[in-house]
């Protein structure tokens, strides 16, 4: 839980910094990049989780997004420029998707069917306290100037590491998911038609379209590549021995 906490906090905690962010590193023309960095790379990366799971283990998997999470996090809210924090906030976003993808996956493992219905319970109230704790929060740490030393705005991320580590703590201690052998392969070419076709959705969506106007020849490129890409994958995915998307 702690963890699915991480990743759905941080998808909005960080909106009502941004305007001091801006201010800070005079970066008016790049901000919308502190959103999509984080978007694209937990987007992409999600689906491939599941999959390295299967072939090193649930838990190691997860702590491995957990650590690089915290990673991206401590650098974030370390950065001096930009260009720092947005290529941080991807790396970010490369630990969460696997937290997000990872709780699910292992609470079906360990969860017996019939109380898996109140567990997605306990993920919708996860989701409806990050929404309203997340911009809470940001707007608190944004109106600080300085707290324990530190810019407030930095500390959206800074947050993330208590928690971090208490999940790293407790995934250690009681997640204890049997192993099961098996012979798994990773579909290389799915997983690169699935990022690149994602990953060119929505930079039409999120970066072109907005900016340069939904009829630009930048959006209509970017959109026509991501959708021609999403359906040579899905036939891909089709005839796969192993695929990514079952």
């Amino acid at each position: 839980m702690t963890g699915l906490l991480l990743a759905a906090l941080d998808q909005t905690i960080v909106s009502t910094a941004l305007k001091n962010i801006v201010e800070d590193f005079n970066g008016l023309n790049h901000y919308t990049w502190v959103v999509t960095a984080y978007l694209l790379t937990s987007t992409a990366s999600t689906p491939l989780y599941g999959k390295i799971s299967d072939l090193y283990g649930r838990r190691i998997v997860f702590q491995f997004a957990i650590v690089t999470f915290l990673i991206g996090s401590f650098l974030a809210g370390a950065s001096t420029s930009m260009t720092q924090l947005i290529l941080f906030r991807g790396l970010q976003g490369l630990g969460a998707g696997g937290l997000m993808a990872l709780t699910f996956v292992i609470i079906g493992d360990i969860v017996p069917p019939r109380e898996r219905g109140r567990y997605q319970g306990y993920f919708g109230a996860v989701w409806g306290l990050s929404s309203v704790a997340g911009p809470l929060l940001g707007g608190f740490f944004s109106d600080h100037a300085q707290i324990l030393g530190v810019t407030g705005w930095r500390w959206i991320f800074y947050i993330n590491l208590p928690f971090g580590i208490a999940s790293l703590i407790i995934t250690s201690a009681v997640l204890h998911i049997p192993r099961i052998r098996r012979e798994h392969s990773i579909d290389y070419v799915g997983a690169i038609l699935m990022v690149t076709g994602v990953t060119s959705l929505l930079f039409a969506v999120s970066v072109f379209g907005p900016e340069d106007g939904w009829r630009d020849g930048h959006t209509l490129l970017t959109a026509g590549l991501g959708i021609a890409l999403s359906i040579i994958f899905l036939f891909w995915e089709s005839k796969a021995k192993e695929p990514i998307l079952p």
